[in-house]
């Protein structure tokens, strides 16, 4: 099953996310299948970019997203 979720990079205390479609069974910062967009929470304001035909595409695979990124995608709908 394959899930889209938020994979960490960046320093210490200076955290960003990638969006990532990645196995459900995989760790947090594991192989992942595609990279979506990426969040960078510590801006003022919060950067959040993400490829709405990819999530698209996607979800209509069977992707769950994940409770972050549902909510994440609503925001800038």
């Amino acid at each position: 099953m394959l899930k889209i979720r938020l994979s960490r990079v960046g320093s210490k205390k200076k955290p960003t996310y990638r969006i990532v479609v990645i196995e459900k069974s995989r760790a947090r910062d594991g192989r992942f299948v595609e990279v979506l967009g990426y969040y960078e929470p510590k801006k003022n304001p919060a950067t959040f970019k993400l490829n709405k035909e990819k999530y698209a595409y996607w979800v209509a695979k069977g992707a769950q997203p994940s409770d972050t990124v549902r909510a994440l995608s609503k925001a800038i709908d």
